[in-house]
């Protein structure tokens, strides 16, 4: 209610800005909202975005979606409470996606928030919360520093579902489902393939359906997996601006190694016809783009990437900034 006033009001005082931008935004649902805590692209920060994280709303549930560097702060100043957030999905387990996660285990055991976290992603999830934990128990034993007065083990806080291609499950209100996805090319049924998979996920809420790609090249799984999608939540990258940055920030790396981090950006990751292609083939109802990869845009360049969506996808384009809702 409170967004359909704001878009009144915006329509009639003529202002297409933030206004317009939040009217856009309100939710189909009201049980259910979608916030892009943070959609920087890649593990450099810029200042500007956040690391990749997402909170997921559904009623009285709070879940997180990923949990890059700065999750905390960023779930914040969205007005969501850390101790109420019941489960988080891990699409993968590179650094810019799950850095924000001991932050979120550490102050939830300083603050002794009583219910546990499930922890969900792909196989090595089990192995990466165990190290946290193990870094967390040193400032556990010390507590407040009153004497005899530890908080508890941080062990008890946390619990781990590792997850793979073909997942299901009921968590809380909604149905969780997950594809394993192309970011990574190792081959099928290699050992490698066994003990690292990227994961997309479908979260089915009584009011509608969500789709989030994590990161991903074009892949007929994640298609399958957004099949009639009220939104698909994609990655994207402009491998212009991405090399771009690699240039300021490493002038000196080894052509070798440029030509392997151009391999793995051109087909791990999805450019704007590839998320067109892919919104169009699943025929879902909206597209939102994260994982802004080479940091923030002029707004040409924001055009640039939804004129290169829509020249796949004739449906409605949103390119998320951080505390964006949907």
């Amino acid at each position: 209610m409170r967004l359909a006033i704001i878009a009144s009001l915006a329509l009639a005082l003529g202002a297409p800005g933030e206004f317009a931008r939040l009217a856009a935004h309100e939710p189909a649902n009201n049980g259910s909202r979608f916030i892009t805590l943070g959609t920087m692209g890649g593990p450099v920060g810029d200042g500007r975005r956040s690391q990749p994280a997402n909170a997921l709303v559904d009623g009285k549930d709070l879940y997180l979606v990923d949990a890059g560097d700065g999750v905390v702060q960023q779930l914040a100043k969205a007005g969501l409470a850390l101790p109420n957030v019941t489960a988080v999905f891990l699409s993968h387990l590179h650094a810019d996606h799950t850095g924000g996660l001991s932050a979120v285990l550490a102050l939830r055991n300083q603050t002794m928030v009583a219910q546990k976290l499930t922890v969900y992603g792909p196989p090595g999830t089990r192995e990466m919360v165990e190290g946290m934990i193990s870094s967390m128990r040193p400032a556990a034993r010390a507590g407040y520093g009153i004497p005899g007065k530890p908080w508890p083990d941080p062990a008890g806080i946390v619990s781990v579902v590792e997850v793979g291609d073909g997942f299901t499950a009921s968590v809380g209100n909604m149905v969780v489902r997950a594809a394993q996805n192309t970011h990574y090319d190792f081959a099928p049924g290699s050992e490698e393939d066994k003990a690292f998979k990227s994961l997309s996920f479908r979260f089915e809420t009584a009011g509608r359906t969500i789709v989030y790609t994590g990161d991903t090249g074009p892949s007929d799984a994640v298609e399958k997996l957004a099949a009639g999608a009220d939104i698909l939540v994609s990655e994207m990258i402009d491998i212009d601006s991405t090399m771009a940055t690699v240039a300021r920030n490493s002038p000196n790396m080894p052509e070798k190694a440029k030509a392997d981090l151009v391999r793995h950006l051109t087909t791990h990751h999805l450019a704007p016809p590839d998320v067109g292609k892919m919104a169009r083939h699943a025929g879902v109802k909206a597209v939102v783009v994260t994982h802004f990869a080479g940091g923030s845009a002029s707004a040409a360049q924001v055009e640039g990437v939804k004129a290169g969506v829509r020249a796949e996808y004739p449906g409605p384009v949103t390119i998320a900034n951080d505390l964006d809702s949907f």
